[in-house]
């Protein structure tokens, strides 16, 4: 928790100096944003994304020999991407709701005769699918492709469980390997109030107060569903299905969220993401590596709640009306796109334009969100953070392997556990 407080003192500090640098000297706040705010939320971004890759592939294939039978596997791999689909569906369907009953859209002119936007083409699907396969495992961790990774850390720990004694050395270089790495992330995170500053401040101080103001409305419906889709989908997810207490999950998983709102990054979040998962909330190892992984890739409830208002409030300033078949198509539309440009750099932007597409909306559109973009992907990366730890206190649960916290907060209260024994 004092990391947590150092790292969102830093972030006020960081909002403050910005906005004030922006409206009263924009010559010093240029100057500082190229010699001060953004090394320094570079250096530390670095220092996160350097660990990503050998988190990931030791702790998977780690977790793969914890868990040993393939079929269970396999029953933990459906179970997880089913609910990523379930809450990205839930996420787009409330805030195409919100926008459509607070209208964001129709606020004010915002010149859609001068907005431009090049989209970048979305693979196929089934490219992405076939992609997972690595033809060089050496050259997928250099360039950073999390499913390809994610297959090869998999199929190295499958090939360890099933050889047992013959490759024990291996499985121990492995487990002291993931020693060092917990005490590298340690060690890392203790440059993070600094990396927040700097990254809080450039993006505050780039966008200025007007920019904010003129997207107001557009932004608060954007948080607002973020907020209730955490506190409602992912705090029912802890309370209902993990059995226990949601307060109890937000405190204790402070400290990834508000460094993944810093850095605007589930990668980049993911190694405290996944240490906090285990140690505070007792989710054991081998599912913690699994799910948090995969979802670091393919769970965008955040990019889909963006999408759900950004297609109202964009229909809304060009002045169309979307009928009911075009809301549904919106949805169905985002959730595949979910799957089918999970390891696209940019996907969020790339998933909004195929959404337009469908229903027949200007792409240009996308320029009018595209100001206050960058200040909205820290909340929505916060949310998708918290969803994968979510999901991984579920399926632990499920499977009956969910640590005992050996805490009165965790526990649900009574009058919880009684309502979800009567239903």
């Amino acid at each position: 928790m004092k990391l947590a407080r150092n790292i969102i003192i830093a972030l006020a500090a960081g909002v403050v100096v910005g906005l004030v640098l922006n409206l009263f000297a924009p010559g010093v706040f240029g100057k500082a944003d190229v010699f001060l705010f953004q090394p320094l939320g570079t250096i530390f971004l670095n220092l996160m994304k350097m660990l990503v890759i050998p988190v990931v592939f030791i702790s998977i294939a780690l977790g793969t020999v914890g868990l040993g039978d393939p079929k269970k596997l396999g029953r933990i791999g459906i179970k997880t991407i089913a609910y990523f689909l379930t809450t990205t569906a839930i996420a787009i369907v409330l805030a195409l709701s919100l926008a459509l009953i607070f209208k964001p859209g129709a606020a004010g002119d915002f010149g859609t005769h001068d907005a431009t936007y090049e989209p970048a083409e979305a693979p196929p699907i089934s490219d992405t699918l076939l992609g997972i396969i690595p033809t060089n495992p050496i050259q997928a961790m250099a360039e950073g492709n999390m499913l390809q990774i994610i297959f090869f850390a998999a199929l190295v720990g499958f090939g360890l469980a099933m050889l047992g004694k013959k490759t024990e050395k291996v499985t121990e270089l492995l487990e002291q390997g993931n020693e060092l790495v917990m005490f590298l992330i340690t060690f890392v995170m203790k440059f993070a109030p600094y990396g927040a500053f700097g990254l809080i401040a450039s993006a505050i101080g780039s966008q200025g107060y007007d920019a904010l103001k003129a997207m107001g409305l557009y932004m608060a419906v954007v948080l607002g569903a973020l907020l209730i889709h955490s506190v409602v989908t992912y705090g029912g997810t802890v309370a209902f299905l993990a059995k226990r207490n949601p307060v109890w999950f937000f405190k204790n998983f402070i400290p990834p969220q508000v460094v993944a709102f810093s850095t605007a990054s589930s990668a980049a979040t993911l190694p405290l993401s996944m240490k906090t998962a285990q140690e505070k909330l007792k989710v054991p190892e081998s599912i913690s590596s699994f799910v948090q992984s995969l979802g670091a890739t393919i769970n965008m409830d955040g990019t889909a709640i963006m999408q759900g208002v950004a297609v109202a409030f964009i229909a809304q300033a060009y002045g169309i009306d979307l009928t009911t078949g075009q809301l549904i198509t919106v949805v169905l539309t985002a959730v595949l796109a979910s799957i089918g440009t999970a390891a696209v750099p940019g996907a969020g932007l790339i998933m909004l334009a195929m959404v337009l597409t469908s229903v027949g909306l200007p792409v240009e559109g996308i320029a009018l969100v595209l100001g206050v973009d960058r200040l909205l992907d820290m909340v929505r990366t916060s949310v998708n953070i918290t969803g994968d730890a979510a999901c991984a206190m579920m399926i632990a649960q499920s499977e009956g392997v969910l640590g005992d916290p050996q805490s009165e907060e965790a526990a649900l209260p009574e009058k919880s556990r009684n309502l979800e024994e009567t239903y």
